[in-house]
């Protein structure tokens, strides 16, 4: 892993914080403060572009608005037009029309996935989840 060198100025009650934190961990501050960076920036690669600023921001996000977002759903009326149209094109050749709005039906499904994923993921990083719960 390389690294880049910066001079960072913070607040003496944040360094406080940093300070204590690995006092107690019995690590260096420098090794806490990189560690945290590193839970509260999501990591977004591969997430497509016109979602990074969506996801970036759900770091912001407090516990509870974490969880609701991995309870989100497609609305009902649209995963019926999604399991109607999937159906249809194993049947079938779909219209134009039919295949643009599967794909836009699909893309919608991927962002929903997506969300509850980062969700959970960020979730994970705070401590407040594994895959056992």
């Amino acid at each position: 892993m390389t690294f880049q060198t910066i001079t960072l100025k913070v607040p003496h009650t944040v360094y406080q914080r940093a300070k204590r934190a690995a006092d107690a961990l019995q690590r260096p501050v420098d090794k806490m403060i990189i560690d945290t960076l590193r839970v509260s920036l999501p990591a977004l690669d591969g997430v497509p572009l016109e979602m990074v600023n969506e996801l970036a921001a759900m770091s912001t996000f407090s516990d509870e608005v974490l969880w609701e977002v991995t309870g989100s759903v497609m609305a009902p009326k649209l995963q019926t037009r999604l399991r109607t149209l999937s159906a249809a094109q194993r049947e079938r050749s779909l219209t134009h029309t039919e295949s643009q709005k599967l794909n836009d039906l699909r893309r919608e499904y991927g962002r929903v996935t997506l969300r509850k994923a980062h969700a959970y993921s960020l979730l994970r990083e705070r401590g407040l989840y594994s895959h056992t719960n």
